[in-house]
Formats: C-alpha cells, sequence, structure tokens
C-alpha cells in the first residue's frame, strides 16, 4: 500500500499553519536561538581573532619573529662566530632578514626622577629589514643614531615620565664588571634625538635605542645579545626556525616568537575556547525548543502517526518525518546564523564606528586602550566548526521525539477516534 514519504510528510508539518499557537511560537524562537548563537559565535571569534593578530603585530613591531642567541652565557661568541652565523641564518629559504642586537639594564635619570630602562643597541642601517622600529618612531629617526654620536630614542612612556623631549638629555646608571668579575655602576649621558610608541605597554616604558657600537663601547654587562631574525610567514616561524637551527654552527641556538610570548597566546587559547563553550549554550537551548516542540508536535499528531501505521509505516519511517521536521528547522536556523554572522563578522568596522557614532559612546575608551577600533578577521575554518557543532546539536535534538512518535502504538492513539 502506498503511503506518503517521510521526508514529504515532515516538510508538510514545517509548513502547516494548523498548530496550536505555542508550537509555532517554540518553533520560531528555537529557529531564532540557533540562528542568534551561531551567528554570535561567528562574529565573537572573529573579534578575538582580530584582537589576536594585533597583538601579534605589536608584540612583534619591536622585536623579531625569531631570535639567535648564544646557547652558553658563561661564553659569549666573537664577532667572527656572530658574523659566521649571521651569513648561515640569511641563507636560509624564508629568511627576510638578519640584523645584531645587544641590550643592557640600566637606571635612566632625568633629575629628579628615575626609571629602569632596557638599552638596546641596534644597527640602523639594517635594522628595518627585521623589525617595524622605524615606523614606530613619532619623533627623530634612526638615522641619527650614529656610532659615537651617543644618541639614543626613548619610548614615549619613559620620555613622559622623565620629562624629556627631543634635544634633551638623560643620564645612564649602567652596571659594568671590572676584569677581575667586581661589579661597577658606570654614569653615561645620552642625548634624546626622538620617541618612539609601538602602542604596547612593555615596550613603551622600557625600551631605549641606540647604536650597537655605542651600547658596546659602554662596557655594560650585556643581558642579551644576538640576531633578530624577520621571516617571510611569520605565522611557519617553528617550522623555519627548525631549519635555522640545522644550519647553526656549535654554540648557538634559535628562539621563535611563538616560543618568547607562549603565555599571552595560551591565554587568548583559553579564552577563545571559553567565549565558544559559553556561547555554543545558547544553541544548546535552542536545540532542547527543538525536543520540546517536536514532542508536542507528536502528542498533537499521534492520529497521524497512527493512520500512517495503519498504512504500513514502519517505525523508522515515522521516525524520519519528526526528524526532518526538526533538522529543516535546526539547518534554516544554522544557514541564516552562518549569514549573518559573516556579514556581521565583515563589517565590524563599519558598524560598531555607526553605532558610536549613533549612541555617543565608545567600546574602547581612548583614555585607556592604545587600540581604539574592533578588528575583526574572519577564518573560514572556524565557521565550518561552528556550523558543523551547530548542525550536530540540532540533529541529535530530533531523536528522542522521533523515538517517542515511532513508539506510539496505532491502537492507542485511534481508540477514542
Amino acid at each position: 500500500m502506498f503511503y506518503p514519504l517521510p521526508a514529504f510528510v515532515g516538510l508538510r508539518y514545517v509548513r502547516a499553519r494548523t498548530h496550536k499557537f505555542f508550537v509555532s511560537f517554540i518553533t520560531w524562537v528555537s529557529l531564532t536561538g540557533v540562528c542568534v548563537g551561531v551567528a554570535a559565535l561567528i562574529v565573537i571569534l572573529s573579534v578575538m581573532n582580530g584582537f589576536e593578530d594585533e597583538l601579534r603585530e605589536r608584540l612583534l613591531a619591536l622585536s623579531s619573529d625569531a631570535r639567535v642567541i648564544a646557547t652558553s652565557a658563561a661564553r659569549q661568541p666573537t664577532a667572527a662566530e656572530w658574523n659566521a652565523a649571521r651569513r648561515a641564518v640569511a641563507s636560509v629559504p624564508g629568511v627576510a632578514g638578519v640584523a645584531p642586537y645587544l641590550e643592557a639594564q640600566a637606571l635612566a635619570v632625568s633629575s629628579p626622577d628615575m626609571v629602569p630602562v632596557t638599552l638596546r643597541g641596534i644597527d640602523p642601517r639594517v635594522e628595518a629589514s627585521v623589525t617595524q622600529v622605524a615606523r614606530a618612531v613619532k619623533e627623530g629617526s634612526l638615522a641619527q643614531l650614529t656610532p659615537g654620536s651617543d644618541r639614543a630614542i626613548a619610548g614615549a612612556e619613559v620620555a613622559q615620565e622623565l620629562a624629556l623631549t627631543p634635544g634633551d638629555t638623560m643620564t645612564l646608571l649602567i652596571p659594568t664588571l671590572l676584569p677581575d668579575g667586581t661589579p661597577a655602576p658606570k654614569l653615561r649621558r645620552l642625548t634624546v634625538t626622538g620617541v618612539f610608541e609601538a602602542g604596547l605597554e612593555e615596550n613603551d616604558d622600557t625600551l631605549v635605542f641606540a647604536n650597537i657600537d655605542d651600547v658596546r663601547a659602554l662596557g655594560a654587562a650585556a643581558s642579551g645579545e644576538g640576531l633578530h631574525v624577520r621571516l617571510d610567514d611569520p605565522l611557519a616561524a617553528p617550522r623555519l626556525a627548525a631549519r635555522i637551527r640545522a644550519v647553526l654552527p656549535a654554540g648557538f641556538q634559535v628562539i621563535d616568537w611563538t616560543a618568547d610570548n607562549a603565555d599571552y597566546f595560551r591565554a587568548i587559547r583559553i579564552e577563545k575556547t571559553m567565549m565558544s563553550l559559553i556561547l555554543l549554550l545558547i544553541v544548546a537551548v535552542a536545540a532542547f525548543n527543538i525536543v520540546a516542540m517536536l514532542v508536542m508536535v507528536v502528542n498533537d499528531k499521534r492520529t497521524d502517526i497512527a493512520i500512517l501505521r495503519t498504512f504500513g509505516a514502519s517505525p523508522a519511517r515515522v521516525m524520519g518525518v519528526f526528524i526532518t521536521q526538526g533538522l529543516v528547522i535546526g539547518w534554516v536556523g544554522v544557514a541564516l546564523g552562518i549569514a549573518l554572522g559573516v556579514v556581521l563578522a565583515l563589517n565590524v568596522q563599519t558598524i560598531v564606528p555607526a553605532l558610536e557614532s549613533t549612541f555617543h559612546f565608545h567600546i574602547l575608551n581612548p583614555d585607556v586602550y592604545y587600540n581604539t577600533e574592533i578588528p575583526s578577521d574572519l577564518h573560514w575554518s572556524n565557521v565550518a566548526a561552528i556550523a558543523l557543532a551547530a548542525l550536530v546539536l540540532t540533529t541529535v535534538a530530533t531523536i528522542y521525539p522521533a523515538l517517542r512518535a515511532a513508539g506510539t502504538p496505532p491502537a492507542d492513539a485511534l481508540r477514542y477516534e
């Protein structure tokens, strides 16, 4: 005997307008909940990806994608050994630039204030090939850091705290070591010829740049000496670091930016995971609404179920009817959520300023945050993962009501009809 296909009947139930108001209301609530949950997940993860990219860019602005340092702090390589290491690193495919650096801890003094700083010696001629120091300089230029000039470029926070402007001098109290290893502080006056602002507090309030020859001439106890390395693809840093490690002479090691800043990005990954789980609960609640709606539809359609069973429909086909109905509601919600989320994620930098202008408020107060714009970076892999998770949740939500419908006894359903 002929009986309708499960998908056909399920779609008829979705389109039917004879349902009770409460059932229809829960249907729309379920669809809207799935849509909002999926859209929120896509937008929030895109914004967090944008902040992650922004943080990575700021962290690498004044450092580098990788750095080569001596393996042992007890024995520092000679100038010839550093040159050999530099040539070896530069020969590795994927390396865009190599430049030397030398760091020393010091105390910057401009009466009556004192600030602990990191004095970093660089070679202005090649520094632009590995970092973005030149772009961060707001006043002055790197070209002014000539050898023997005793000139420096200070971070914005350092300059503000010491009330320094270009042309002023500051005194550095530098720890040095006598030939017998005895610590001996040394005073040196440097002329501030510029100010830089990288937008990252740990750089702006601690770093002072000078020519590497001037820093070496100070005889300071170096806290860090090495080579800054810029890569063609910073995201491939671990893989390229392994290549560099393979060609380095003995006595050197390479550390990429993912190891230097592991704590920052581990915290971001944890935040993204927790935020995803929290927002996924919106989809889960909508899925529970689908369960409630389908259970009520099953109770309302007991007579229809009994007739289908009497015509010879198997329990599996009855299950298919209600699974189809639930999947249509859930999957339409997922599709609408993906469309809404992608549109919002791609236009965050247009929507947010419009909202701030309309309602006269700032999401990121410029008096508090360096970055006042909401960045967004849509990853299609995130969209696919969110869609898959939502589809699984909405599919699982249809199983119990469908099993309940398949287990309806035809005789009991038709007894009082």
